[in-house]
């Protein structure tokens, strides 16, 4: 190599170290924000994402979607800045935060009803009592014909579809239904995604399964859903029915937990601003039900 073209090597090479000092020095931190959790709560987290971005194009906020207790194991070790969960956090995974020094903030997005479906062939299952379904989908059930459900139901083979043990779906069910939360008969077919139980349902006449409202909504040319007897009468689940709590016991509220010391990056203030100012209509959007304008409102001064 020449003189000359080492010195146009050298002047090229001192360029590019200042571009990345002065890269640094404007940008401070990262401009990515790491969402995980669960799937129930992905399509809102999804869409607000998506709006964002078109106002702040600079900043990557990819989503996993490994479920509301997979979720929770990432970020209580300081892996991502947002959980989505479809459940409160548990008092052990407060106290795993606590002990690896990640401080939180807890914020309501949006409700949801917990939708019981099935094949849309089935024409003879409208509405199921809480009773029946728990002894459908309690521990040990050996019920895998729909006569078994009810006397005058067809002689016809039930398989179940259903949130592996690491969703706040699952969680959430077996304590609405089975009366202990985690308590579940174990052979169904499982998974983290909804969009795979809606997938299986869909295309299995012996089917039933559950999960969020949202992906009934989006599939429900697919699908039929139940209206559910809590000893009130039978309700499907709707906006209506979610909304004013009379979709009983499946009405649940839907969360993030914000990592606090990722609040010290502006992009998460922004984003989790935004976040709070369009989840009502956002949510509303991708099937759920928004909250009361105001709680979102409130909600804004836990932003620090």
């Amino acid at each position: 190599m020449t003189i000359c073209n080492r010195s146009k090597t050298a002047r090229i090479a001192a360029v590019f170290l200042l571009i990345l000092v002065i890269s640094g020095c404007a940008g401070g931190a990262s401009k990515e924000i790491t969402i995980d959790g669960s799937s129930t709560v992905f399509p809102i987290a999804e869409v607000v994402a998506e709006e964002f971005r078109k106002e702040n194009p600079g900043v990557q906020i990819p989503i996993g979607i490994s479920g509301t207790g997979g979720g929770f194991k990432r970020f209580v070790n300081g892996e991502t800045d947002i959980s989505g969960a479809s459940r409160a956090i548990k008092d052990s995974e407060r106290e795993e935060a606590a002990k690896n020094g990640i401080e939180f903030t807890e914020f309501t997005i949006a409700y949801d009803g917990l939708s019981v479906v099935m094949h849309p062939s089935n024409k003879f299952a409208t509405c199921l009592t809480v009773k029946e379904l728990k002894k459908i989908w309690e521990p040990d059930s050996e019920i895998d014909n729909w006569s078994q459900v009810r006397e005058g139901f067809p002689d016809k083979r039930l398989r179940l579809y259903g949130p592996d043990t690491d969703s706040g779906t699952f969680d959430y069910f077996t304590k609405a239904i089975n009366g202990k939360e985690d308590s579940s008969r174990s052979d169904y077919t499982a998974s983290s995604d909804d969009n795979v139980l809606v997938q299986g349902v869909s295309g299995d006449q012996a089917s039933m399964g559950y999960f969020g409202f949202a992906y009934y909504t989006f599939n429900k040319d697919s699908l039929n859903v139940l209206a559910v007897d809590d000893g009130s009468g039978c309700i499907p689940p709707s906006v209506d029915s979610i909304n004013d709590g009379s979709y009983k016991p499946l009405s649940r509220p839907m969360f993030i937990y914000v990592n606090n010391a990722s609040m010290e990056n502006e992009d998460m203030k922004d984003f989790i601003t935004y976040f709070l100012k369009n989840a009502g209509e956002l949510s509303e959007l991708v099937g759920y039900v928004g909250l009361p304008e105001e709680d979102y409102l409130s909600q804004l001064d836990l932003i620090n």
